[in-house]
């Protein structure tokens, strides 16, 4: 017992000197003093070395330490815990935050996206295709057989594996596909990335974006596309801009016309965007030539419809006056932020 009453001494003159400033002190002081497999457990667990006649005496002895210890404990609780409110009402609340950056949607996605709604609202539904794609789906089905002058208006990226591979052009292959599935009616849009082998300019890009459409069913008239595109227009641009059609040509639709809209930047009077013709050419458009229907398994003589296509890029450079198409794929901050707040 003599080694015992020693021990709990020691122990006294420990705790007196353990250091309790924090929480984590705190709870390193608990775990070793007051834990369940801490000092003063282990010291009641010696009763059982204690002769009888000296229990009473020993216990009273490890009660005093047992209170001594746990009141060591209250006392370092209660000044830990007063230390951690000092340190929080020594912060300034009113100092501003870290400034965090606010990302936004680029304006080629604000614009496809701004497309997709107003003809969706149309009936329009979206139909996605492949950007590698072979030569049928992408020129001859259109009505573009081998060595078709037409095919020299685009200037293709072949695939060396497979020369009758290649990355797709316009995304009337994603057309093309959908007619050959054979369920008519058909209203579809085609948004999506395109290629083509062309010098980058302010004006021109080697990769930009497209958005088609394809309306197939009985009677579907020339007027039914002007409706359309005059409804598109509206939306996009505002109520007051005017269109025109202009006669054009294009091999998969007849007959063609390329469509234009008043200069959002003149209003018509005439400047560098427009050319000082007070016009600017958003898309291209004409009714499905019968020789298509045709080639994707379609009926030309009861089925009729129209097709349309337009590039992001430059819807976008009319609505937000953008006069540098390289500016879209340079991942300049300074250009993009402009955009965190369109609509």
């Amino acid at each position: 017992m003599e080694g015992v009453l020693q021990q709990i001494e020691a122990y006294r003159s420990e705790i007196n000197a353990f250091p309790v400033t924090n929480a984590a002190q705190l709870e390193e002081y608990r775990i070793k003093f007051l834990g369940t497999k801490g000092v003063v457990k282990s010291l009641f667990g010696e009763m059982r070395n204690v002769p009888a006649d000296q229990k009473k005496e020993f216990g009273l002895v490890l009660n005093d330490f047992k209170q001594f210890a746990e009141a060591k404990y209250e006392t370092a609780k209660e000044t830990a815990t007063h230390s951690q409110t000092s340190a929080a009402n020594d912060m300034d609340l009113s100092l501003p935050g870290d400034p965090v950056q606010i990302g936004s949607r680029h304006p080629i996605t604000l614009v496809r996206n701004r497309i997709i709604d107003i003809f969706h609202r149309l009936g329009f539904a979206v139909a996605d295709g492949p950007e590698i794609e072979d030569d049928w789906h992408n020129f001859t089905a259109l009505n573009l057989p081998e060595n078709h002058p037409a095919r020299d208006m685009q200037d293709t990226f072949y695939i060396h594996q497979n020369p009758d591979w290649l990355l797709r052009t316009h995304t009337s292959n994603v057309q093309t596909r959908e007619m050959e599935k054979g369920n008519l009616p058909i209203r579809i849009i085609c948004p999506g990335r395109v290629y083509r082998n062309e010098t980058i300019s302010a004006r021109a890009h080697c990769f930009f974006h497209q958005v088609e459409g394809l309306y197939i069913d009985t009677d579907v008239s020339f007027a039914d596309l002007k409706q359309t595109l005059y409804f598109f227009v509206q939306e996009m641009f505002g109520k007051d801009t005017q269109v025109r059609f202009r006669p054009s040509y294009f091999p998969f639709t007849e007959p063609s016309a390329e469509m234009d809209v008043t200069c959002t930047i003149c209003g018509g009077s005439g400047c560098s965007l427009c050319k000082h013709t007070g016009w600017v050419e958003i898309l291209g458009c004409g009714m499905v030539h019968p020789s298509v229907l045709e080639n994707c398994g379609i009926d030309s003589n009861q089925y009729t419809g129209f097709a349309f296509g337009m590039g992001v890029e430059r819807i976008t450079q009319v609505k937000y006056n953008v006069n540098d198409l390289r500016l879209y794929s340079q991942n300049d901050i300074r250009f993009l932020k402009q955009f965190s707040s369109a609509v």
